[in-house]
């Protein structure tokens, strides 16, 4: 049947989605979230119907990715007819009873995920059935490789690639702004693309973006890594892995993250790695909290990069506290610098030495936590550091000064005397990001005080930073509400930590760790 084109000026997200008024909907046999087939001269493409009352009759409205794919104009007539549901759906049901399922079930199911044929719904409720029912290591491996084939990859005409990752769930986390002019001041390729926040405060990319441009193309990337052997650049322009970019939409909303592995693992495939080092933070308030649990994902890692031909080894660390001081992108850049130029918390510093270490280890140098260490103290790795944010269109004389940080601040003081026993890594998140950031660059919380250390009635806790005073205010009352840091003359002296039901005003939801 033949429809009239109305652009709709909106973009899904990704997604390609139409409307069609309901009469006509209706006489096509067609109900929301079905497929359509939509046909414009030589083209077709597969997108999910909304059906609206009211809606100009035997018009066709779409939204800009349609238009996108079509090329198609205002008022242009194209031929749209119900499309065939995908042969996915039968494996998704499949897996949702139970069923394992094998690699070209698995690479149908992704390849209608990139092509947009699957209704959010859809997604839903394959993500859902990996969440109930597990991922053998068999089905990782498919997924990765799937995830893997169905986007872009990148050659930089050298080897060996080096890369590192972590898991997150640690506020503070700037050590890839380390580790990647530490390996690259040594003479190895470590082109480190990276994520934005998701649920954090801040994502590597938002950090760095507070010294350099991080929206590189394909061209512009490859240029950096030849001049500087490494970059620091945001993943999400270079269509790697989409697959994974798509289903993270569906996992953040259900609070669930069943593909932690393909999702990290296809992103590394993609770079071309050959050499991976995985930071597992672990403990309380950790995504992982206990030893054992750390050592069982590490043995997944290793074994699922041994079937996708890369070295992994991991890095089970310390995560009972923000890492550093600094949390918010514009804090964290500005102690990233100052770490660089060796003056930085011995935390951060020793958590960057060690995972540049454990890279060096795996391409034979003897001691590498060692060698990181001169690397700083030489000034190599700030230079290169320097290098790279040049490179990438930054200035690289910046310093620690001239980043530029929230100018509305409040002071968090102790109420008692004693050390400080525990840090809510997670009631910091909430605070950092109620204060404004990551979308605030200079919003954030920056630790006066950390585990062990001795404090007296009246003492700095932590200053929180925005640019906005409502939001300032706002931080500050949930920092009230929180309470965020436990302190006590010794262990076993508080032994009541919380009452419940309370007389505060929490927040009753517990806050899902979602980060890449």
């Amino acid at each position: 049947m033949k429809f009239k084109v109305k652009l709709l000026g909106i973009r899904a997200g990704g997604k390609q989605i139409v409307v069609i008024d309901d009469e006509y909907a209706s006489s096509l046999g067609i109900h929301s979230s079905d497929r359509v087939e939509i046909t414009y001269k030589e083209q077709n493409i597969i997108a999910i119907a909304n059906v609206a009352t009211n809606f100009p009759k035997k018009t066709l409205g779409i939204y800009e990715e349609v238009q996108d794919k079509l090329k198609v104009q205002e008022g242009e007539n194209v031929t749209v007819r119900p499309a065939e549901r995908p042969g996915s759906l039968g494996y998704i049901r499949d897996k949702l009873m139970g069923r394992r399922l094998r690699t070209p079930e698995i690479k149908m199911i992704i390849r209608d995920v990139v092509e947009r044929h699957l209704s959010d719904v859809e997604l839903a409720s394959f993500v859902t059935s990996l969440y109930i029912r597990g991922t053998s290591m068999n089905e990782a491996e498919a997924l990765t490789k799937a995830m893997v084939e169905t986007g872009k990859t990148l050659d930089f005409g050298k080897s060996p690639i080096l890369d590192k990752h972590s898991i997150g769930g640690v506020p503070g986390d700037k050590t890839t702004l380390l580790v990647v002019p530490i390996v690259s001041a040594a003479g190895f390729t470590i082109p480190k693309t990276s994520s934005r926040a998701i649920t954090s405060p801040a994502g590597t990319a938002d950090r760095v973006e507070v010294l350099c441009p991080v929206d590189l193309t394909c061209e512009e990337l490859r240029s950096v890594v030849e001049k500087t052997n490494a970059c620091l650049a945001w993943g999400g322009a270079f269509d790697l892995a989409p697959a994974d970019d798509l289903l993270i939409q569906v996992e953040y909303p259900l609070s669930i993250d069943p593909l932690l592995l393909p999702s990290i693992m296809s992103k590394k495939k993609a770079i071309g790695a050959d050499y991976v080092v995985i930071d597992i933070p672990t403990g309380r308030g950790a995504k992982i909290k206990t030893i054992g649990e750390a050592q069982a994902l590490a043995r997944d890692f290793i074994e699922l990069g041994k079937r996708l031909d890369m070295h992994v080894q991991c890095a089970v660390t310390f995560g009972e506290q923000p890492i550093g001081h600094a949390i918010g992108p514009a804090l964290e850049a500005r102690e990233a610098l100052l770490a660089v130029m060796g003056e930085a918390p011995i935390d951060l510093v020793n958590k960057a030495v060690s995972l540049a270490g454990l890279l060096f280890e795996m391409m034979g140098v003897n001691n590498g936590t060692q060698k990181a260490k001169e690397l700083i103290k030489s000034g190599k790795a700030e230079k290169k550091l320097r290098e790279i944010i040049g490179t990438q269109g930054g200035d690289p004389t910046v310093k620690p000064d001239d980043i530029e940080v929230g100018n509305k601040t409040a002071e968090i003081r102790s109420e008692e005397k004693g050390r400080i026993q525990w840090i809510n890594n997670r009631a910091m998140v909430q605070i950092a990001r109620e204060a404004g950031a990551p979308k605030t660059k200079g919003a954030g919380v920056l630790l006066r005080k950390k585990l062990g250390d001795q404090v007296t009635k009246g003492d700095i806790l932590y200053t929180v930073y925005s640019g906005s005073a409502q939001k300032l205010d706002s931080a500050v009352q949930l920092a009230e509400e929180l309470n965020p840091v436990g302190i006590t003359e010794k262990f076993g002296e508080k032994m009541l930590v919380d009452r419940i039901p309370t007389k505060k005003i929490i927040h009753e939801e517990k806050p899902f760790i979602l980060e890449r």
